[in-house]
């Protein structure tokens, strides 16, 4: 941990989304183990993430950004509502595109659906890669984030990435691509995450000034992904699991920020 800790931000950045990059080419590769996963297992792990993910919007990312308002003079109310609601609508606007480019695609196409499905993960993990960047950024520009928080942030990711992976490439497999194709899309839904980390922490070092609303933009973000992903996948299935998950998900990240924050 001493070692991480000396690194350069942008660095952590970086190591952090390869990390979230790495559990989603984990996830993908399952394809050539299993036809199924036992789904019990699956809302465990979203509805688990998604728990981490909330309570980390607001103690790795809104709550730092509310006191660096304060520190630099700013409106902390008016800057956390902008960047907030500037995350949620950037979410929801990739959203609506990606739904209006599915009447490109024939209805009864497998493998057009299923690579729409990657689609819409590739654009979901550039918010992820970013809200981990700047989380890492935060803390050398003075932010008020801590590093627990910052690396749970990126555990929960990477634990959402792991069935999001495998989302990707089972359907692929299914609709008649071989093992090998179906886990190199899956996998490459990743990889813009590394991208956006690198971005997002150069950001937040460089553009102090401008980093409040970088890390409100970040919690909008995940609250989007979070509402419009995480949540109805894992309650689709057993609700009880779900709901089981996102509770100790949620638990384990605020323990975790307060202990060791």
């Amino acid at each position: 941990m001493h070692t991480f800790q000396s690194l350069h931000p942008v660095l952590q950045g970086l190591l952090a989304t390869l990390f979230t990059y790495a559990v989603t080419a984990a996830g993908a590769s399952l394809v050539f183990f299993f036809k199924k996963i036992n789904q019990i297992l699956i809302d465990s792990m979203l509805g688990f993430s998604a728990g981490v993910m909330i309570a980390a919007s607001f103690w790795s990312l809104l709550s730092p950004a509310e006191e660096l308002s304060v520190q630099l003079g700013y409106s902390a109310w008016l800057v956390n509502a902008v960047g907030f609601i500037a995350g949620g609508v950037f979410v929801m606007v990739s959203d609506i595109l990606l739904t209006k480019a599915k009447k490109f695609k024939e209805a009864d196409n497998s493998f057009k659906r299923s690579l729409m499905l990657a689609a819409a993960v590739t654009a979901h993990n550039i918010p992820e890669g970013l809200a981990v960047g700047v989380a890492f950024g935060s803390i050398a520009a003075g932010g008020g984030a801590t590093l627990t928080g910052a690396i749970m942030l990126a555990v929960g990711i990477g634990l959402q990435n792991f069935p999001e992976g495998l989302c990707v490439s089972m359907p692929l497999y299914l609709s008649g691509k071989s093992k090998f194709k179906s886990f190199l899309y899956g996998q490459a839904s990743g990889l813009v995450e590394p991208v956006a980390g690198v971005i997002g922490a150069a950001f937040a070092v460089t553009a102090i000034s401008l980093l409040p609303y970088a890390l409100s933009f970040s919690g909008g973000a995940m609250i989007a992904v979070v509402c419009a992903e995480l949540i109805p996948a894992a309650f689709e299935g057993n609700k009880l699991t779900a709901q089981i998950g996102v509770l100790s998900g949620f638990a384990v990240m605020m323990i975790l920020d307060i202990a060791l924050g």
